[in-house]
């Protein structure tokens, strides 16, 4: 029950006729204990460690249908395969896993106990996603020569999750890549078109640039709290800046701030002052003990001949707003997830056409869509929605990406890093 598990139960709270939740695992205890209230879990069904409920089903089967997998990235193969091989359809958090042969084995023991997979590549499932996916294939830009697409990251965010956070170290999670751009790359293969299409070479350079100790500024301490005025006054990534001043301060409880409180207590300015006084929220950005990048482009060249490029910066105004080029041979797409738009020019008529997705949306199914998952241009509530479908219904193919699937786009993310750590171009096949 951290951020993505809290997301993910939110859709059976607010549609408590399609589905369910019957059981949960949370470490903390009070944020377990909040949750079991919330959602009225009967008691024998709390608990605190997801091995104790493999415990349980073992003597007396939870009567479930599906698990809902968030816990960390280095759990997933010992968590996953356990609950495929008691029967349960499976929704896993990304990536897949944090090594190629973990992944592998988590496939292989759901295909093995034929449960249904889906990886939480989200970004298929978004709307805009879904309009741009139509765009395509219906020809209307013709044939597609090449795709551009950014992953702008967000400097706080970065310096939140990737260098004070739970991903900062490949040790402990794994790489940049795998942890924040796996969909990414999935939702390249997704959009160029045919099934079939695969890619031919991969290329990646990539590098911590700039969050390094030695760039560190002059006069800086080891923590926020204690860095000199004159210091943390015109520091970017100022622990106090980032969750004192513009949230905490103003009443804001949700994420970012509501994860540096470790025991899951509600964020107030005295227990997110001693979390940045102690906890590792509170340290430089410049002096962590991190190790993944902060810039990565990936290049791609597809068995039909088209490329794409790829690029992760986590220096940005935009947090995790993408923004995608799909030119082809009649006409061009401008994918904005953030403002939820597409801009279609046509190389014939020399006329240009906006489509927003959130007007087209409510006109297609007459109301708004109101729901708090919002993240990821709504995707979460469309991958939430496909999901308790599939299951209910028993029917994979509302899933848009099967277990094979998304092994096969994990995998070209293992190859891009493989470039990248030896400076050669990858070949895929």
């Amino acid at each position: 029950m951290g951020n993505r598990g809290t997301v993910y139960s939110k859709y059976i709270k607010e549609n408590p006729n399609q589905a369910e939740l019957v059981a949960i695992v949370e470490p903390r205890d009070l944020v377990r204990q909040r949750v079991a209230k919330e959602y009225s879990i009967k008691p024998e069904f709390v608990f605190n460690d997801w091995r104790r409920t493999i415990e349980h089903i073992k003597k007396s089967r939870i009567d479930a249908d599906a698990v809902v997998i968030c816990v960390q990235d280095r759990f997933h193969l010992e968590c996953a395969t356990a609950f495929a091989e008691q029967k349960y359809h499976m929704l896993l958090e990304k990536p897949l896993a944090p090594t190629l042969e973990e992944c592998e084995q988590i496939v292989e023991a759901a295909e093995r106990n034929k449960v249904m997979l889906c990886v939480c590549h989200v970004m298929r499932y978004s709307y805009i996603t879904q309009l741009t996916k139509e765009l395509v294939n219906s020809g209307v830009i013709g044939e597609v020569i090449n795709l551009q697409h950014l992953e702008p990251v967000g400097n706080f965010h970065y310096a939140h999750s990737y260098v004070r956070g739970n991903w900062r170290r490949k040790d402990e999670s794994s790489f940049m890549l795998l942890t924040k751009s796996c969909h990414d790359v999935d939702w390249i293969c997704y959009v160029m078109g045919d099934k079939d299409l695969s890619c031919n070479k991969i290329s990646s350079f990539g590098s911590l640039k700039h969050l390094r100790r030695e760039n560190a500024p002059k006069d800086s301490t080891d923590r926020c709290v204690t860095c000199p005025a004159h210091v943390e006054n015109n520091c970017a990534y100022s622990a106090k800046k980032i969750y004192l001043e513009p949230l905490v301060k103003s009443g804001h409880t949700a994420w970012p701030v509501n994860v540096i409180v470790s025991d899951g207590s509600l964020p107030d300015i005295e227990n997110v002052t001693k979390a940045l006084e102690e906890g590792p929220y509170g340290r430089c950005a410049y002096k962590c003990d991190n190790d993944v990048v902060d810039n990565q482009v990936v290049n791609l060249e597809f068995s039909d001949g088209s490329t794409c490029s790829f690029t992760m910066i986590a220096y940005t105004k935009e947090i995790c707003e993408r923004r995608s080029l799909i030119f082809g041979s009649k006409g061009q797409l401008e994918i904005l997830q953030g403002e939820h738009k597409i801009k279609y020019f046509d190389f014939v008529t020399r006329t240009s056409r906006e489509i927003d997705c959130i007007e087209q949306w409510n006109n297609v199914m007459e109301k708004p869509l109101e729901t708090e998952l919002k993240g990821h241009g709504y995707a979460d509530w469309f991958l939430m929605n496909k999901f308790v479908k599939a299951v209910a219904e028993n029917d994979p193919s509302q899933l848009l990406s099967d277990a094979k699937e998304s092994l096969k786009t994990h995998k070209l993310v293992f190859q891009a890093e493989e470039s990248r750590l030896k400076g050669q171009v990858i070949n895929c096949v």
